[in-house]
């Protein structure tokens, strides 16, 4: 993958896999080979997180259980964050804890006010094997803190509690005939 190349141009689009799938609950395994599949995998995360208009997309969203994710998100003061982050550890977050709006792409259409901190730091490699680490701040630690969360088995609902979670499962139910109309 060429570093000026534009990310996702030259993946295709996968069908995301959607909440209740086994995938999305069980941790993801660590990347060992840094090869061409791994950048097919990255370019079509990004092409798949495109077509769906998200900010960040995991591995698993789209049934593969690999400890990568990709993302194209903003900060709350409006710069733009792009790229991928292979075997993320998610090493610091810290700061104020912030109930925002979060919803996510195998949960279509749904969000519920998720606790998150405002500051978060994640290491891992590039596509290329080199250490990597990404700052995050505002909702781009969200969507860090969100992605790092599915790569270990956990979606935005399980941090939910009480009447939240309880609404949101409800939802979720309700959603289901429509997400597996559109499949």
């Amino acid at each position: 993958m060429r570093q000026s190349s534009i990310p996702g141009a030259h993946g295709r689009v996968r069908p995301l896999t959607l909440h209740g799938d086994p995938v999305l609950h069980s941790p993801c395994a660590e990347v060992t080979d840094f090869g061409p599949e791994l950048a097919r995998l990255v370019e079509d995360l990004f092409a798949t997180m495109y077509a769906a208009q998200g900010v960040g997309l995991a591995a698993n969203q789209v049934g593969e259980p690999l400890r990568v994710f990709v993302y194209d998100c903003p900060d709350d003061d409006d710069v733009r964050h792009v790229g991928h982050v292979i075997n993320p550890r998610l090493t610091e977050r810290d700061g104020v804890v912030v109930r925002g709006p979060e919803g996510c792409l195998s949960l279509p259409g749904l969000e519920a006010g998720t606790e998150r901190y405002d500051h978060a730091v994640v290491e891992g490699f590039t596509v290329t094997g080199d250490p990597v680490t990404v700052h995050g701040t505002g909702f781009f630690a969200r969507c860090l803190q969100h992605e790092c969360d599915h790569v270990e088995g956990r979606i935005y609902a399980d941090r939910l509690k009480g009447w939240r979670h309880r609404r949101l499962m409800r939802q979720v139910a309700g959603a289901r005939s429509s997400w597996r109309r559109a499949e």
